[in-house]
């Protein structure tokens, strides 16, 4: 079943074609991966369909109801959970306290107190559980705010770039969390260019190239397609 469901999208900015006329669909349960060239439109088609940006054309659907005109803060309500590029916790606020203010929508006293201790032990915060979120490692960092879209306890879960910025071990420990959440069966779609990454999280893998859709399928096919290749290692010339 799809539970997202982008179709005939197309973002303009000014005379700019940053997304053009593409289709995409995430079915429910699984990891699948956007990936592409710098450039591509792969991080414009992700703030189209967490609702930063309305599309110039095309709809959006998530879990079969349209949401292209609604805001963010509505596809949070409805089951998404976004963790942008760059990190934005509290950084004076302890670690335990940035999970706190993410679950507190949702649960209270006890019941919240062992989410906190769940998401912190399953994220291996739990020893930096007192620090200020601001002390942490670049990649702990990371993995706090993984933890707070988390804490929604989403039926999707959208990750721009979760691995920007980390070193080879922190990024392979990013994506062994990835699949246990989706273990537990979560749906999450990431957009990322670390390839290493993409081979060891993904199920089914879309590639953007220049605004429009360029490639798709499992990870094998995309893998074994010359022209996938091309475009990543700069190969090809416009036409």
């Amino acid at each position: 079943m799809a539970l997202v469901d982008v179709k005939g999208v197309t973002k303009r900015f000014g005379g700019l074609t940053a997304v053009s006329d593409v289709d995409l669909t995430v079915s429910a349960g699984e990891v699948h991966c956007l990936i592409g060239p710098n450039g591509a439109g792969k991080s414009t088609l992700f703030k189209l369909i967490v609702g930063l940006y309305p599309p110039t054309k095309g709809t959006i659907s998530f879990d079969s109801v349209d949401i292209t005109d609604e805001r963010p803060f509505a596809r949070v309500q409805r089951g998404m959970s976004i963790k942008m590029q760059a990190p934005s916790v509290f950084r004076e606020l302890p670690v335990r306290q940035n999970i706190e203010i993410a679950l507190q929508g949702r649960l209270s006293g006890a019941q919240r107190d062992a989410e906190r201790e769940r998401l912190l032990d399953h994220l291996n915060l739990a020893s930096e559980s007192g620090k200020p979120a601001g002390a942490l490692s670049h990649g702990q960092q990371q993995w706090l705010e993984i933890g707070m879209a988390l804490a929604l306890q989403p039926q999707l879960l959208l990750l721009d770039e979760p691995t920007a910025g980390m070193s080879p071990e922190e990024t392979f420990k990013t994506g062994e969390f990835i699949k246990s959440f989706n273990a537990e069966g979560m749906t999450i779609l990431v957009v990322e260019h670390d390839m290493a990454f993409v081979r060891q999280v993904a199920q089914r893998v879309t590639v953007m190239h220049l605004g429009k859709i360029f490639a798709r399928g499992n990870l094998e096919t995309i893998l074994a397609d010359e022209k996938v290749a091309e475009i990543y290692l700069g190969k090809t010339h416009a036409h």
